[in-house]
């Protein structure tokens, strides 16, 4: 390629596409840790998720998925996932962009986030609400259910990008389908607790201000980011589950607990915010809880891969917690 100079001798050759989108998207992680959580060291860890979605996200974006071990090395055992749903993000932007047909993203998910599955799809999802494209074959390489997670990733980074319109005016996005927009609604619920710096009394009335059959989901996301992003004390998530239960969707705070639970271990590796919360939010241990979705999922058999698969996931975990603990 012909290298052009400035006046001033700089060298100005044309960057390669992948180094102008970069430009483009890549942020910088130091200034999300130094955002609206820096004040209140107790929710730091949300502001530090967020980082580390950031640094995975910038080095995926870099187009060397060989990168990304190195870089989770670097972090606390506990951000890794948030670190693949960044690598995640990036890679569906990226397979987009390029008309890859899913390629980064299965070298991804077969590669340094093998054991990450459920954060990449999320990723994934923030990946395409990126581009301001529906998600309905956004995962579409990988998980054949699983890839609805992308919805839910979708959900979260539009109420991101979108706080004011989808939080306050709790408007719903017009580029999905009326079933689709309940997986939506659970990204929007993990929103949610990042957006009310993990305080548990402030999440639950923000969800009570939406209409009652929108709640259930938000619920769900609530408890999914409660139990894997943590940022609460065992006081504050107990008083999540009582208004959970007073609004009639203590199920649904269980069932987003135990899908956040079954993340975590089949990661490898239980930590804190998952120990601490599963036993108030699902009654059970992190393992207990985790397999309550995993029989639910294997119970659907082999050829499970569309929505109402996945919603009939959810509902199965629902009514294995609801049997542990005799309650409909």
């Amino acid at each position: 390629m012909t290298a052009f100079l400035h006046h001033d001798g700089i060298d100005a050759t044309p960057a390669p596409p992948a180094a102008g989108w970069r430009r483009l998207l890549a942020r910088d992680a130091d200034e999300v840790v130094a955002g609206p959580w820096a004040a209140d060291p107790g929710r730091r860890g949300v502001g530090e998720a967020e980082s580390a979605y950031v640094s995975g996200f910038n080095a995926a974006l870099s187009r060397d998925l060989g990168a990304l071990p190195a870089l989770l090395d670097g972090l606390p055992r506990e951000r890794w996932t948030f670190a693949c749903e960044g690598a995640g993000a990036a890679s569906a932007v990226l397979d987009l962009l390029t008309l890859s047909r899913g390629r980064r993203l299965r070298e991804l998910l077969s590669g340094p986030a093998a054991r990450h599955h459920h954060a990449v799809h999320l990723g994934a999802g923030r990946g395409y609400a990126l581009l301001r494209l529906p998600p309905m074959r956004g995962a579409c390489r990988g998980h054949p259910l699983l890839r609805w997670l992308a919805v839910d990733g979708y959900g979260f980074q539009r109420g991101l990008e979108a706080g004011v319109r989808l939080l306050h005016e709790r408007a719903m996005p017009g580029l999905l389908t009326r079933a689709r927009c309940a997986t939506f609604d659970q990204g929007l619920g993990r929103l949610l607790w990042h957006h009310e710096r993990a305080s548990a009394e402030s999440a639950a009335d923000r969800v009570a201000g939406f209409p009652a059959g929108r709640r259930g989901d938000l619920w769900a996301g609530v408890a999914y980011a409660a139990t894997r992003t943590g940022g609460a004390t065992g006081e504050e998530l107990a008083l999540l589950a009582e208004r959970a239960g007073a609004d009639g969707y203590r199920s649904r705070l269980a069932q987003g607990c135990a899908f956040a639970s079954m993340a975590v271990v089949r990661e490898g590796a239980l930590l804190g915010p998952a120990v601490l919360a599963a036993p108030i939010l699902a009654g059970a241990e992190p393992e207990e809880a985790a397999s309550w979705a995993d029989r639910a999922l294997l119970a659907l058999g082999h050829d499970a891969r569309t929505h109402d698969d996945y919603l009939a996931w959810q509902a199965e975990t629902r009514r294995a917690w609801s049997h542990r603990h005799r309650r409909v």
